[in-house]
């Protein structure tokens, strides 16, 4: 049997490369090998594009050749660049990239060019889930509950007209990088400023009472699958888990609990709100719904992360993994999700 070639992009040049890197070593240590021919590409943070023998922490010292992919559809092509140079047969792509040129529809668009299938949503989707003001606006028309916020604006001064206490973040980022929980005007220029080392666009968005909860999504239309729901409860600060030293042993500031403890009811409600979020932004694939619960029960939505982590202590892959769904089973639906919608 001819096995599927499946070309696995890493790394990248957003802030969330080494969490990309940590992803693909996953994917790496639990795709079928019976089924899959996995051809690994790493990105640098600086953007060379280099094909390599496997995902690791020092991938780019190791064999690497550079590489791209070729945008003429006719090629569906890895084009590797050495003495000879030749080109690569691919089947589909899997681009575990995070955050800018990873989820913003970059790499969408050069997916779509090169005619490649690929994980994932399409440049439309990417768009409008990676920049939350954009989100918080297409969630609304479709009568989601969203935290009341505001774009920033030079013009604007700095003063008690936002309700405290709020979240200063970057509207394009990811990964809480760059994110400032102020409980007052005095601290808003500092955490703009902050967020501005990640993005233009800042966003300030009201804290919402409650904790946060989140719901795995996978699948195309309206043929749709969902994990258990998880909840996050904070001792401190903000959940920041992907910047912390060690979080293969845990965050620690945040207790994670895959079921949440919720009712069976609640828990139902959640997902079928997570997916109607899914279908009104266009989705497919696969995404992360992340969500708050607050006290009087009102589930309102946080943001939507279309390239989710797959590390070791991803939330993504441990609520599927609840759900009865491995990671080499989620690996294999994934991509054969994105060879059905083409």
């Amino acid at each position: 049997m001819n096995k599927i070639k499946v070309a696995i992009l890493f790394g990248g040049c957003s802030e969330e490369h080494n969490v990309s890197i940590k992803s693909a070593c996953e994917i790496a240590a639990n795709i079928d090998s019976e089924k899959y021919e996995p051809l690994y590409i790493g990105i640098t943070q600086s953007g060379a594009w280099k094909v390599c023998e496997k995902p690791s922490a020092d991938w780019e010292h190791g064999d690497c050749r550079p590489a791209v992919i070729s945008p003429d559809k006719e090629a569906h092509g890895l084009l590797v660049i050495n003495k000879h140079g030749h080109e690569r047969h691919i089947d589909v792509v899997f681009p575990v990239l995070h955050g800018k040129s990873g989820e913003d529809g970059s790499i969408q668009g050069l997916l779509e060019l090169s005619g490649i299938p690929y994980v994932g949503c399409d440049i439309q989707s990417s768009v409008i889930c990676m920049d939350k003001s954009l989100t918080y606006i297409m969630a609304k028309n479709a009568g989601i509950a969203t935290p009341e916020c505001w774009v920033w604006d030079d013009d604007r001064p700095a003063t008690d007209a936002f309700v405290y206490p709020a979240f200063v973040k970057p509207a394009r980022s990811g990964s809480s990088f760059g994110v400032t929980k102020v409980s007052s005007a005095d601290g808003l220029d500092a955490a703009i400023e902050s967020a501005r080392q990640y993005d233009r666009k800042v966003l300030i968005e009201q804290a919402i009472s409650g904790f946060e909860i989140g719901c795995a999504v996978l699948g195309n239309g309206s043929e749709l699958t969902v994990g258990e729901v998880d909840q996050i409860r904070l001792s401190h600060g903000i959940f920041h888990i992907h910047q912390e030293a060690t979080p293969e042993k845990g965050s620690e500031n945040a207790l994670i609990t895959v079921p949440a403890d919720l009712p069976v009811e609640e828990r139902r409600r959640i997902q079928e709100t997570a997916k109607n979020i899914y279908k009104a932004l266009g989705c497919m694939g696969l995404a992360r719904v992340d969500l708050f619960l607050e006290n009087s029960g009102r589930i309102v939505l946080n943001e939507v992360n279309t390239m989710p982590g797959f590390t070791s202590y991803s939330r993504y892959p441990r609520m599927m993994n609840a759900a009865g769904i491995t990671l080499s089973e989620l690996i294999d639906r994934l991509i054969v999700l994105a060879l059905k919608k083409r």
